[in-house]
This record gives C-alpha cells, sequence and structure tokens, in this order.
C-alpha cells in the first residue's frame, strides 16, 4: 500500500494543501518510525505504523481551516473520523481507527457531550500501541507551523490549557516513548 496513492486520490498533487499535508505527514511518520525503532520492546508493526502516520490527515480537506488551506463545510476537530471514513471507504479499516482517533491525545465520549463537540457520540481514544506512538507523535507538528518542531515543553504548556487529563495522557507516552 503506497499512502501517497491515496492522498492523491483526494488532493490536487499541485495544491498547498497537498504540499502541506504531505510534509506534514512525513514529519509525523519520521518520529513514529524513530520512536518504533528506538523502543522494539514494544512491538509495534512499523511498516503500519508508517502508512497509518502519512494518512492520519487525510480528512482535513473536508473541514474549515482557511489558515491551512482547508475550505471543506465541517468543523476541523471532525477531520479524525471523516478521514476515518475515507479510510474505511477505500478498505484499511486499521488505517481508519488511526484517523479516528489521533486528534488530541484522544478525544472521550464525556468529553464530547460535556463539551457540545460536533463529533459522533463514541469514543476516539487511541488504544493500540501504533495509534498511542502515532498520536503522541503527531503532538510535535502543527501544520500552522510546519517549519519547526514543538518541544515536550511546549506540547505540555498547550494540553495544559485544555485539559489536565490531556497533559497526564501525554506525560505518560512522553515516558514510554521517550
Amino acid at each position: 500500500m503506497n499512502p501517497i496513492l491515496i492522498i492523491e486520490k483526494y488532493y490536487k498533487k499541485s495544491s498547498d494543501l497537498y504540499r502541506l499535508l504531505v510534509c506534514h505527514s512525513r514529519q509525523v511518520a519520521d518520529k513514529a518510525v524513530e520512536i518504533c525503532q528506538k523502543h522494539t520492546e514494544l512491538n509495534a508493526d512499523l511498516q503500519f505504523v508508517e502508512q497509518a502516520a502519512m494518512l492520519h490527515d487525510i480528512g482535513i480537506f473536508l473541514c474549515h481551516a482557511p489558515s491551512i488551506f482547508c475550505f471543506g463545510e465541517h468543523h476541523y476537530i471532525e477531520h479524525g473520523y471523516l478521514g476515518a471514513q475515507i479510510l474505511e471507504n477505500e478498505g484499511f479499516t486499521r488505517h481508519a481507527l488511526v484517523a479516528q482517533r489521533h486528534t488530541g491525545t484522544g478525544i472521550s465520549l464525556e468529553e464530547i457531550i460535556e463539551r457540545n463537540l460536533p463529533l459522533p457520540h463514541q469514543d476516539f481514544c487511541p488504544i493500540s500501541i501504533e495509534e498511542k506512538i502515532i498520536c503522541y507523535a503527531d503532538k510535535f507538528f502543527s501544520k500552522s507551523k510546519p517549519e519547526k518542531e514543538l518541544s515536550t515543553d511546549e506540547i505540555r504548556k498547550k494540553l495544559r490549557k485544555i485539559d489536565e487529563k490531556k497533559l497526564i495522557i501525554f506525560d505518560k507516552w512522553n515516558e514510554m516513548f521517550c
């Protein structure tokens, strides 16, 4: 399976959005692969991690985020489950779960209800080690500033503002993956 060929089915290769998506996805994939290689005791599926990391944000074109060249109709927070639908339709169920569960440190059903988020009422938290690795790696790279890798402290500061629970999850992953 070639993730770039799947991306090219949904993104115009000459577009700014395509370039941004591929750049971001490559950054996340490289970091995730590095974690897998450094921590062989995790027994993560390296090939799957690289493929799924390249595809984790495939749904962003359906969302409205003009600052990163996205002019769709959905809220940006929906890009995970929308991307999962795309990957499911392509026949990549396992990859779809990564797309669905990678946002933040995951989004719980409780959080969706409490914050009245525009998401289906289900749990969107990473479960497998591969999902956790990709979710963790994704935190280091922002599509709005693709030239910069965030530090652990910068990520912790952002997560602390959102929810202390997310910070605890990130810290646990940081211990496991660093």
